[in-house]
């Protein structure tokens, strides 16, 4: 078990993890509310990666996580992940809900 100091070594090894072993890798998100830590792992059995976090900012990176690995995982490990990426935050706010509800 490994702890990356690194958002961008964690992400470059966990896609090179899930491309050498598709079948096998998964990915775990823990988050201890208590702590206010998040921490990321993604495995294969053989090998294990992790990624810690107290920055309320890094929600994001998970965000990013999500989306590439949903992306290997639909289009196969050897497709092009350099576009997939969390919202923009100008695209975050402008997608906040607007409709039907209760004003206050």
């Amino acid at each position: 078990m490994v702890y990356l100091d690194s958002w961008d070594d964690f992400l470059e090894k966990s896609v090179q993890l899930f491309r050498s072993n598709p079948e096998k890798t998964r990915y775990v998100m823990k988050y201890r509310h208590s702590d206010g830590k998040l921490v990321l792992k993604v495995t294969d059995d053989k090998e294990c990666i992790k990624f810690k976090t107290d920055q309320a900012q890094d929600a994001k990176k998970m965000e990013k996580l999500n989306n590439v690995f949903f992306t290997l995982m639909a289009h196969g490990p050897e497709v092009d992940i350099s576009g997939v990426g969390g919202k923009d935050p100008v695209e975050a706010q402008s997608s906040t809900r607007k409709g039907k509800g209760r004003k206050h």
